[in-house]
């Protein structure tokens, strides 16, 4: 084989890159390569997204370097011999996919001071400024850093509402409004919870309550799936709703866990009350050390993204952890749980007692 160097190999240095592709992202290229996008603002980590997941995409320094070798074009062909490649560029480094959480947190941000409380008029702010700040569901595909799917799992897990085309995240109490609404009415029209009609419901929020149908049918869909204009409601969804809906108020004042399922069970109803397990409300609630039937509200949503912030607002608040107690704060931070162990080993240092294992910080963090 003859090696030559290209005509604009100077021009062409840098030009390439390769990226490692694991086996299923192999068989997505060969099908559809449109399904992948790349995505990422200046000074932001690109990330490489298909239909459904998110990969970060990080540079792998090699120890040798591989060289990019093409055929001679046609127009030189006559000048080479049969087994002839042209060097086009050499490459030192490798860009790696790993699977990565998708950096749906940045929607509260973009979406801060725009809550829906069911008034339908924003006073004082005029057209101009809504339209120059408002944020559309094309704004997000294109904004954040996650697949089409997880964006739109995001998007029902946050729930955050698609308002003429304009999103906006619904008020909780106004979501607490809305599903003792969808209780109450489910009783007195006598609908099951399993195939409940739609427009029923709908219209009955509308004419009593002056809710948009766009609005509970939006709703309706966080908490279950509609289908032939039939909604069949997620029990364990709406249930675990409406208890967060009552811990949200015990940020500083706790509750008692008796006190907390006696509400709860009055709210969601005789039809759901077997419902209510405490064990829906991980990663919401902290347990007193002293007493741990006694509980206040400490969403995981609420604590930075950032593992190493993310740890030392964990520390600082209460200096060790059982693992079954910090799993659930881990969650959305780690794709998996091998991720969340390693995430532990990096930042948190296991020792053990009489009552078992217990994490404890690696750094030392003041308040």
């Amino acid at each position: 084989m003859d090696l030559c160097f290209s005509p604009s190999s100077s021009a062409e240095a840098g030009a390439y890159k390769l990226l490692e592709l694991p086996p299923d992202l192999c068989k997505l290229i060969e099908k559809a390569i449109d399904t992948l996008k790349i995505k990422g603002k200046s000074g932001e980590d690109a990330v490489l997204c298909t239909a459904n997941k998110t990969f970060a995409v990080r540079s792998v320094t090699l120890s040798n370097s591989i060289l990019v070798v093409t055929p001679p074009s046609d127009a030189s062909c006559m000048n080479f011999t049969d087994d002839t490649v042209v060097i086009r560029d050499q490459v030192t480094e490798i860009l790696e996919l790993t699977p990565a959480v998708p950096k749906l947190h940045t929607l509260s941000a973009l979406l801060r001071g725009k809550e829906y409380d069911g008034n339908q008029d924003d006073d004082g702010v005029d057209a101009e400024t809504m339209d120059a700040t408002k944020i559309t569901y094309n704004d997000a595909l294109h904004t954040i850093q996650a697949s089409d799917m997880e964006l739109d799992d995001g998007l029902k897990n946050r729930h955050i509402l698609n308002i003429n085309g304009e999103l906006r995240l619904i008020a909780p109490a106004y979501l607490d409004h809305l599903l003792e609404l969808f209780l109450n009415g489910l009783v007195a029209l006598s609908l099951s919870h399993e195939s409940a009609s739609v427009e029923a419901l709908s219209s009955s929020l509308a004419d009593d309550h002056e809710v948009p149908r766009s609005i509970s049918t939006q709703v309706m869909s966080w908490f279950g799936e509609i289908e032939d204009g039939k909604w069949k409601m997620d029990v364990s969804a709406l249930t675990k709703e409406v208890g967060l809906g009552i811990l949200r108020h015990h940020v500083y004042q706790p509750i008692s866990q008796d006190e907390l399922t006696a509400k709860w069970k009055t709210s969601v109803g005789d039809a759901f009350a077997s419902k209510v397990n405490i064990e829906l409300l991980l990663g919401n609630y902290l347990a007193s050390i002293n007493d741990s039937e006694s509980l206040t509200y400490f969403p995981a949503s609420a604590l930075p993204v950032d593992p190493v912030r993310r740890f030392a607002d964990l520390f600082l608040t209460r200096s060790r952890w059982k693992v079954k107690d910090i799993a659930p704060f881990l969650a959305d931070i780690a794709v998996d749980s091998k991720e969340r162990d390693k995430l532990l080993l990096k930042f948190a240092r296991a020792t053990t007692d009489a009552d078992g294992v217990w994490y404890t910080a690696r750094t030392q963090y003041s308040g």
